[in-house]
């Protein structure tokens, strides 16, 4: 969430169709005392009464789709402290849903901050395009990048769609605009979190069982402050996620307590913005403050699955493709319904041999590669750090914990497995003579018949010195051909790369070749596709 004592947050956040058979709370306030006002020129409520005051319900206009799509927003909740709380809620959802982990960005791309982190959930881009680096917004490009509740709006304006936030600068900076048909804008900041975070609650309530939004955002905001004061190792971190289970609880009872809940479809996104550290808070690059999670159930989203290639970005396309909705040009992510087909990602990974720094329990390396695949070490002088001889096939936990602060965190289109060539690694122990020389080999790819292929990856590759990257192809086995050299950083790009293809030929291989390299930074790459 917000920054507190000059330490910054971020954000990622899940996906849950809502149980049927799931014990809930019942709803706390009767339809019959709803209070319906008319709608300010910005749609937008704006509330300081008194903290006992119950908000008025927002027109909301009439949805006109059996595909529902709700989305909670948890402020600062690091996802391995919902097992030891007490959190029945969240615990159907993970166990009924798919549960995806990952981390964070950090630092020069963005802070592991609130005003980044609900910019990259609500835009689903990374923040080198919503240019949000920080709590301060400056630079922010939501003209480029709007929120997917607006995008809604303008894909089908007759959708409807309603935001309740009880952080302020969420609704001021923003981030979730005017073009959305309701919004109650609370400033947790000023009026506390506990008592904001229970009056969004309630008229979000009413809102879900008594009107009828296509799409919905909820953010409660108090796990993250209760982390700032207390930290995440605390029991108040753990009770302020039971409290906040419960107001979950009491939206998904609304939702099913809809008179046509019957007939609709209906998915719920919960998540967080980032992590905290055991002591309390977030902002910079450490494993527990880059935490984040995609919890997913609804239509045609797996039931049980723990995938490693979900993203922070997701949960707008996620959004989009459970409303059946187009995804809109540009977006980074992909739903979470939708598992990489990368080859990188069915590999068995085993646990550290000379990364000392990185615990024993963390699985994250291995130098066999994909079938098909191979690396050529011809030249490699013997020795230097095991994990990183040559191109190797890692997790972004495993590869940051080997060195932060490297720009290492900034690899975010990598998802799941990837392979990475880390002469600046490898280099930290002693070895032959000579420089670091290693060349990634993909299995060939049917090219017959065609007289062009593009080939599609993502890479994150440093220059320093006179380290050489280039991406070459062959034919058939015959002699290979540069296609693309690097020698400037290209951090975390996707590229797309035509290669004409000689009459007659059959297949393609594609090698990335990384050599001339001592302590001299590393090449990353993944999702190589040939089409």
């Amino acid at each position: 969430m917000r920054l507190r004592n000059a330490v910054v947050a971020t954000a990622a956040m899940a996906t849950i169709l809502v149980p049927a058979t799931a014990a809930l709370a019942e709803p706390s306030t009767p339809a019959s005392q709803a209070v319906t006002p008319a709608p300010s020129p910005e749609k937008v409520l704006n509330s300081k009464a008194t903290l006992a005051a119950p908000l008025p319900v927002p027109n909301v206009p009439n949805g006109t789709s059996a595909d529902k799509v709700l989305v909670i927003g948890l402020d600062g909740l690091r996802y391995d402290r919902i097992a030891p709380a007490t959190a029945p809620n969240l615990d159907s959802l993970i166990a009924g849903g798919t549960f995806g982990t990952s981390l964070l960005y950090t630092n020069p791309m963005a802070a592991t901050s609130s005003g980044p982190g609900w910019s990259t959930i609500a835009t689903g881009v990374w923040p080198d395009k919503h240019k949000v680096k920080d709590n301060t917004f400056t630079g922010k490009r939501y003209d480029l990048y709007p929120d997917f509740l607006s995008r809604v709006e303008g894909t089908n304006p007759a959708f409807s769609t309603y935001a309740a936030v009880d952080w302020k600068p969420l609704g001021d900076q923003g981030t979730f605009g005017t073009a959305i048909d309701a919004r109650i804008v609370l400033d947790g900041d000023t009026a506390g979190y506990p008592a904001e975070d229970e009056r969004l609650t309630q008229v979000s309530e009413q809102v879900l069982r008594d009107r009828n939004p296509d799409a919905a955002f909820v953010y409660l905001g108090n796990i993250d402050i209760v982390g700032h004061s207390s930290g995440a190792g605390s029991q108040a971190y753990l009770n302020a996620i039971g409290t906040i289970d419960g107001q979950i609880g009491r939206l998904l009872a609304a939702v099913r307590a809809r008179p046509t809940y019957a007939s609709e479809r209906w998915t719920v996104i919960v998540g967080t913005d980032h992590g905290h550290t055991d002591a309390g808070g977030h902002g910079g690059s450490t494993i527990e403050e880059r935490r984040t999670f995609v919890l997913a159930s609804g239509p045609g989203i797996a039931a049980g699955a723990t995938p490693s290639d979900t993203r922070l970005v997701d949960v707008a396309a996620t959004a989009f493709a459970q409303l059946h909705l187009p995804l809109p040009a540009g977006l980074d992510g992909k739903s979470v319904a939708v598992r990489a087909t990368d080859p990188f990602d069915g590999l068995t990974l085993g646990t550290r041999v000379g990364e000392t720094g990185i615990p024993a329990t963390v699985k994250g390396f291995t130098h066999t590669a994909p079938s098909g695949w191979s690396v050529d070490n011809t030249g490699l002088p013997s020795g230097g750090v095991e994990e990183w001889r040559g191109w190797s096939f890692t997790t972004d936990e495993f590869w940051s914990r080997a060195q932060r602060d490297q720009w290492r965190e900034l690899f975010v289109r990598g998802r799941g497995v990837f392979a990475v060539a880390d002469s600046d690694e490898w280099d930290d122990a002693s070895h032959g003579t000579g420089t670091y020389n290693s060349t990634l080999v993909s299995a060939p790819y049917s090219v017959a018949g065609r007289t062009t292929a593009k080939i599609s990856y993502v890479t994150h590759y440093r220059q320093e010195g006179t380290q050489k990257a280039q991406v070459l192809v062959s034919f058939d086995g015959g002699p290979t051909t540069v296609v693309k050299s690097y020698t400037a950083d290209a951090v975390s790009q996707a590229e797309s790369l035509s290669v004409a293809v000689p009459s007659g030929a059959s297949t393609m291989t594609v090698r990335f070749r990384y050599y001339d390299a001592s302590n001299n930074w590393y090449w990353a790459i993944d999702d190589l596709r040939v089409s």
